[in-house]
């Protein structure tokens, strides 16, 4: 989709809808200077061009007792398929997102677990995978994600 086919106001939209995806029209029409409807259209245009892929929520995993983060990353053999590198992470509940890389290593994962053993466990799953030569295992401190 052509960047030139998004406004401004679709934009203020998409950080509306990033800051608060339950939002309604009615909330968001007197900030972007449009009635209801038409925020309404442009939403829903919004989401049928691909641009919103899926509304979502956010969650404190700490209050579910999955507190702990990680990413591991992972090496593979030089012969293993990009397809199989991601693969093999879809079937581990624990991977929260995987991201194959150019260089070294060969893909990034995300992972949350209750506790330390319960890291161990999933690492050593992790390197029993088919492929897999090598792992590495950054914990996570603190975090911070750009809403905008």
């Amino acid at each position: 989709m052509p960047l030139n086919e998004i406004d401004d106001v679709d934009r203020k939209l998409l950080d509306l809808l990033r800051e608060d995806g339950r939002r309604s029209f009615s909330e968001m029409a007197p900030e972007v200077g449009l009635s209801v409807a038409a925020v309404k259209r442009r939403v829903d245009r919004l989401r049928d061009i691909g641009v919103i892929t899926g509304f979502t929520v956010q969650i404190d995993h700490t209050k579910l007792g999955w507190g702990i983060e990680a990413f591991v990353e992972l090496s593979y053999t030089g012969n293993t398929a990009v397809g199989e590198i991601l693969g093999t992470t879809h079937k581990v509940p624990e991977v929260q997102a995987a991201f194959t890389t150019a260089g070294d290593p060969d893909a990034l994962v995300h992972v949350r677990v209750r506790d330390i053993a319960h890291l161990q466990k999933v690492i050593d799953g992790l390197r029993r995978e088919r492929g897999v030569t090598g792992t590495k295992t950054l914990m996570v401190l603190g975090s911070w994600t750009r809403s905008t």
